[in-house]
């Protein structure tokens, strides 16, 4: 595993696009969430309205797991779409070991931009928001990473984009064609929730919605009004666990059954 893992190293460092997708992972998450504070008011909001903070303030998360989707397919397809795999398992034939080693690599990456995106999130937050008429005394205290729930939706939210890139790789592994895997991945995520704003069935509605993988994952941000929600904050982060178990299990199983 450690020569593995110092392969698939080497080669996510070299491999074009890779630097500017992660980067991307930092910058449009930021860049989002820093717009969404700035653009939200307080002071003229209608009467009774409210606000969900921690949600408001990871905003850009629906932007920056873009850049996810697309630095995790590229990591296993770059090497399939110019057959250089069969260089790779020429070198290492042990073909679990290897796409072991991809997702080890594309998460442990993920999990330091994730970090990152999300601290900055929580600054720019805390910095925009106030000025905004968000303050203790309008109902708003300061966010903190004291406070439990707040903690559970900036926590929750690395692991989210953990997870996505978990699911982009498996997929990759399974459809071994870079547009193709990010296609298919950007569908699941947000297809069915434009679908189930075209549902009148309340039921049919949210059944759509707590097995959607991204609205089900994202359902780990809310900290207000969690009880009507389809899915639990952990339970819904579960459910897209289980999306990525299923990919990387099969992404698993074909890449030793399939021909390089």
């Amino acid at each position: 595993m450690p020569r593995a893992l110092r392969m698939e190293w080497t080669k996510l460092r070299t491999l074009p696009g890779t630097a500017w997708w992660a980067a991307s992972v930092v910058g449009l998450s930021l860049a989002l969430s820093a717009f969404a504070a700035t653009t939200t008011d307080a002071v003229h909001c209608a009467p009774g309205c409210s606000f969900d903070l921690p949600r408001l303030s990871l905003s850009g998360v629906y932007a920056g797991q873009v850049a996810v989707v697309a630095l995790a397919a590229l990591t296993v397809t770059s090497e399939c779409d110019g057959m250089m795999i069969r260089l790779t398992l020429a070198a290492f034939p042990r073909r679990g070991t290897v796409l072991a080693a991809k997702f080890t690599l594309v998460t442990a990456a993920v999990l330091g931009c994730a970090t990152a995106a999300v601290l900055g999130s929580l600054v720019a937050a805390r910095s925009i928001l106030p000025g905004n008429g968000f303050t203790a005394a309008r109902g708003y205290p300061q966010l903190s990473l004291a406070d439990p729930a707040t903690a559970r939706a900036y926590v929750g939210t690395v692991l989210y984009l953990a997870l996505i890139a978990l699911l982009s790789t498996g997929v990759g592994a399974i459809v071994r064609h870079t547009g193709w895997s990010v296609t298919a991945v950007l569908g699941l995520l947000f297809v069915p929730p434009i679908i189930a704003q075209f549902v009148t069935s309340p039921h049919l509605h949210d059944l759509i919605m707590r097995y959607s993988p991204m609205t089900a994952g994202l359902t780990v941000q809310v900290t207000r009004a969690v009880r009507p929600l389809p899915v639990g904050p952990w339970g819904g982060l579960a459910v897209l666990a289980g999306y990525a178990g299923v990919a990387v299990l099969a992404g698993g199983i074909l890449i030793r059954r399939r021909d390089a």
